[in-house]
């Protein structure tokens, strides 16, 4: 007599476990929701503090012993002023597409008076400039002051290319690998974007840094919410169907 009673309870639990995944559904997408919406603030902040610090007065750059605490957060962006002598010779040109076309970007270390180095992008130059001697002017021999926003490190390279340095080919501004390449010591741990101050001879051209920070939170917040409300009022409806 037990037999016939079961069929039925074995269908109406599978209704209420997918009921029940379908309402634990629900509040997974408004959650999801409710964090691009955090985001979107936090985003927000961000743009407005990378923004301040683009607009600075330049400062001098941060002491060795500050090396360790520098993180993207509070500093990348950072306007800096740096002062010292550049080593030509150990110039390194890393692939770069710009505005102005595919070509290098041209990294020199920049040598301090307090036996630091810091590696400094000079500007792009197209494929016709990568030698130094075609762009003899714009290698300046003695003292130099240079003012540019502060780069985080970029180790291994980019998504489609590693560096090569033993090829001497390389794809992003790696820090600590171009310093190892070249033989410097003592280099600190970000580079520096130089600004759009002229050089002699026109190459390298500075300035050209992108300061681009998507903010599509509140795109996906919306869709995260109308999912969400879309799929509880599929429910309601079935609900009020079956009741």
């Amino acid at each position: 007599m037990s037999e016939p009673s079961a069929a039925p309870a074995r269908p109406r639990r599978t209704r209420l476990i997918l009921a029940a995944l379908a309402v634990f559904t629900v509040f997974a997408l408004a959650a999801l929701g409710t964090w691009q919406v955090q985001r979107l603030f936090w985003k927000r902040d961000l743009i407005a503090r990378i923004d301040a610090r683009i607009h600075a007065e330049p400062a001098a750059p941060p002491a060795k012993a500050q090396w360790p605490g520098i993180n993207p957060r509070d500093d990348e962006y950072r306007r800096l002023r740096l002062e010292g002598v550049f080593d030509n010779s150990r110039e390194t040109l890393v692939y770069a597409s710009t505005e102005l076309g595919p070509g290098a970007w041209v990294v020199t270390p920049l040598a301090q008076a307090d036996g630091t180095t810091i590696l400094v992008n000079r500007g792009f130059v197209p494929g016709e400039k990568r030698d130094p001697e075609s762009r003899a002017a714009g290698q300046p021999q003695g003292p130099v002051t240079v003012t540019g926003l502060m780069r985080m490190d970029e180790p291994g390279g980019t998504l489609l290319q590693a560096n090569r340095p033993d090829e001497n080919r390389w794809y992003s501004r790696d820090t600590r690998a171009i310093a190892a390449a070249r033989g410097l010591a003592d280099v600190a741990p970000y580079f520096v974007d130089a600004d759009a101050t002229p050089n002699s001879g026109g190459w390298p051209v500075g300035g050209l840094t992108r300061v681009a920070l998507p903010n599509s939170h509140l795109m996906y917040a919306v869709t995260w919410y109308a999912m969400a409300i879309g799929l509880a009022a599929a429910l309601v409806q079935v609900f009020r169907r079956r009741w």
